[in-house]
C-alpha cells in the first residue's frame, strides 16, 4: 500500500483513466481518474495537486470522506467534493495541497 500523503501528481498521472473504487459509503462505486492537475509550490514534497474523476448519475456522492481503493495504492481515506455535472454523470475532485 502507498502513502497518500507522500504520491505526488507525477504518481497519479500514472494512474489517469484507470478505475478507482469507492468502497464506503454504500454501495459501491467506481470512479475514473479523468485529470491531473499540478496547482504549483503547496506545503506538500512535489507540490500542490488536484485530481478529477467521472462518476456515473447514480449514487450521487455529497462532499464527504470516502473510503478509496485502487490495486496500486492500495485503501485510503480520501476528502471528494463534487463539481461538476456532465450528461454522462457526475465529476469529482480531491486537492492536496
Amino acid at each position: 500500500m502507498r502513502d497518500l500523503n507522500k504520491m505526488t501528481a507525477d504518481d497519479f498521472s500514472d494512474l489517469a483513466d484507470r478505475n478507482f473504487l469507492i468502497t464506503s459509503p454504500q454501495p459501491q462505486l467506481a470512479i475514473e481518474l479523468i485529470e491531473v492537475r499540478k496547482l504549483g509550490a503547496g506545503e506538500r514534497e512535489g507540490g500542490a495537486f488536484s485530481l478529477l474523476w467521472q462518476g456515473p448519475k447514480e449514487p450521487y456522492l455529497a462532499q464527504q470522506t470516502v473510503q478509496m481503493s485502487h490495486p496500486e495504492i492500495g485503501e485510503a481515506p480520501i476528502f471528494l467534493v463534487p463539481v461538476a455535472e456532465k450528461s454522462s454523470g457526475f465529476q469529482y475532485e480531491a486537492i492536496f495541497a
